[in-house]
């Protein structure tokens, strides 16, 4: 990646960076914090779990030297994590944040605000499993209370075993909970955003050669001393939803 043009950033503002895999929003990030200042921050759901280094494209050690970072590789497996404590362990920082990321659900939660919803009892989480995993999506659907029903993906099964979560633990259905929402952590005019597009050829070469540098860095046996008996925690690394 060629060296940044930094003028046009805002050095006395918050910089949130976002765009697609391999666009090389690190790399900036680490180029602003290293010419301006600033605590580079991890927003991506994946990238906070230890085990997952190499498979993630976490920031090298290299990297990591050359200016402050925080938010990476901070999360053992098995620990329950939400994108709440991401953004309550964000709220703990203290200078200019470079937020960088990867997963809509965070950037969202941090210039939308996130409703703050219990957490789902563990019996009601295997209960919700369960029925997903017997095919009862449609009657989960069905469940729902009539605002969050007209909200949400149905076809999106996680988005509605969370709706069905919330509703069933609290009472009050998750479109109820949004409209509590407080105000957000970093609103979007405090910030400097930026978005990085490109040619979708050059991004494809871009994603083939870091999956080759991956696989020659053999992953699986980190996987397999992780997760031994082949199967992910229960509170391990989930597949993030879309916000609701």
């Amino acid at each position: 990646m060629r060296d940044p043009d930094l003028t046009q950033i805002d050095a006395a503002r918050h910089l949130l960076i976002a765009g697609p895999t391999a666009s090389g929003k690190s790399a900036l990030a680490l180029a602003v914090a290293r010419a301006q200042g600033g605590t580079v921050v991890n927003a991506d759901a994946l990238q906070v779990w230890s085990c997952w280094q190499v498979l993630t494209a976490r920031p090298s050690a290299a990297d990591l030297a050359q200016a402050p970072h925080a938010l990476y590789g901070h999360v053992a497996p098995g620990t329950a994590w939400s994108v709440g404590d991401w953004l309550r362990q964000v709220a703990t920082l203290r200078g200019r944040l470079i937020v960088v990321g990867g997963t809509g659900l965070y950037l969202t939660a941090l210039t939308r605000g996130l409703a703050q919803i219990p957490p789902t009892p563990a019996a009601i989480r295997a209960t919700a499993d369960a029925r997903i995993a017997g095919g009862g999506l449609a009657a989960m659907v069905a469940e729902l209370d009539p605002r969050t029903h007209g909200q949400i993906d149905l076809a999106n099964p996680v988005r509605v075993q969370r709706a069905w979560e919330v509703l069933t633990a609290t009472g009050r259905g998750i479109a109820d909970w949004q409209d509590d929402t407080p105000p957000p952590l970093l609103a979007p005019d405090a910030c400097h955003c930026v978005l990085i597009t490109s040619d979708r050829d050059w991004l494809a070469d871009r994603i083939a050669a870091r999956f080759h540098a991956m696989l020659d860095q053999a992953p699986w046996r980190r996987c397999a001393r992780c997760c031994p008996c082949g199967t992910r925690p229960r509170n391990g690394p989930r597949p993030s939803a879309r916000p609701t």
